[in-house]
């Protein structure tokens, strides 16, 4: 097993706390259409409402290879603080919707970086570092989003024991798929994600341990949250989500929610057990 990195200086690390960055871009239709046509929906057109979580879609971080980190990442640095750990991954979210934009429509996105917690888990120390992002528009607050980003210390060469797993609680709905590599490359592709667990093997396997690629975490809720907007026939006022497992590809990963009056529980399963959680409120009547 590789040391531990060393433990981040708690005090120089504060000192990126409240920091703030603002971007700009416009929703595009075609981004949103061919994401929907990866997974077998129907096509949308400039006007149309905004899918939920489709503004993942824009907002593209393009950076030219040397300011890559060699997990395919943006290298550390600029906005986001130099946590030393090598491994990154997004752990989960939360969102609040305020209004439906139209693709097409322009949106101004400040992002504010809200806290940095220090923890220590199985495989050594984290680093959780937690973004507020405020999207804007012309015609006022579209959603707001807090954005869970933890940073591990290099994979050990084999995983720690898997926790017991909790029984899988009955779904009123449930859609299974197999992301199959092709899946996995296009909402790479869609979202301009470069983390390499996601489309070489090699380095998925060797360097950060995966038994195999990995399904991204913001395309699990993406299915979830799609799964409780077609199911749920309800407005949907906010959602949480977290990561508690890896999904892997080529293995069928059922998509399932449980509705009650408040809202809905929903997961993905896979292998067997749970590998994201998550939750949603409904909102008022249209």
């Amino acid at each position: 097993m590789p040391p531990h990195a060393a433990a981040p200086d708690a005090a120089a690390l504060s000192r990126w706390i409240g920091r703030t960055e603002t971007r700009s871009d416009r929703l595009d239709a075609a981004r949103s259409s061919a994401l929907r046509a990866a997974l077998g929906q129907a096509q949308v057109a400039a006007g149309d409402p905004l899918p939920l979580l489709h503004h993942w879609l824009a907002f593209w971080d393009v950076r030219p290879p040397g300011e890559l980190g060699a997990d395919g990442h943006p290298a550390r640095g600029g906005f986001m603080p130099p946590i030393a750990l090598p491994r990154r991954m997004w752990a989960g979210g939360r969102l609040s919707f305020h209004r439906t934009p139209r693709l097409g429509e322009a949106l101004t996105r400040v992002t504010t970086l809200r806290k940095i917690a220090e923890k220590s888990g199985r495989s050594g120390p984290l680093v959780f570092v937690t973004l507020e992002h405020a999207f804007q528009s012309d015609a006022g607050l579209v959603l707001v989003e807090e954005q869970d980003i933890v940073y591990r210390d290099q994979a050990a060469s084999a995983p720690p024991p898997a926790e017991p797993a909790e029984p899988l609680p009955p779904a009123d709905w449930r859609e299974t798929l197999i992301p199959d590599p092709v899946l996995l490359f296009r909402y790479s592709a869609l979202t301009l994600n470069s983390h390499r667990i996601h489309y070489d093997r090699p380095y998925a396997t060797q360097v950060e341990a995966y038994p195999d690629l990995v399904v991204h975490g913001p395309l699990q809720a993406t299915l979830m949250l799609d799964l409780a907007v077609r199911h749920g026939g309800r407005p949907i006022a906010s959602f949480d989500f977290r990561g508690v497992a890896a999904a892997l590809q080529d293995r069928p990963l059922a998509v399932c929610g449980r509705s009650d009056a408040e809202g809905a529980d929903l997961w993905t399963e896979q292998d067997g057990g749970r590998r994201m959680v998550g939750r949603v409120t409904w909102g008022p009547p249209a």
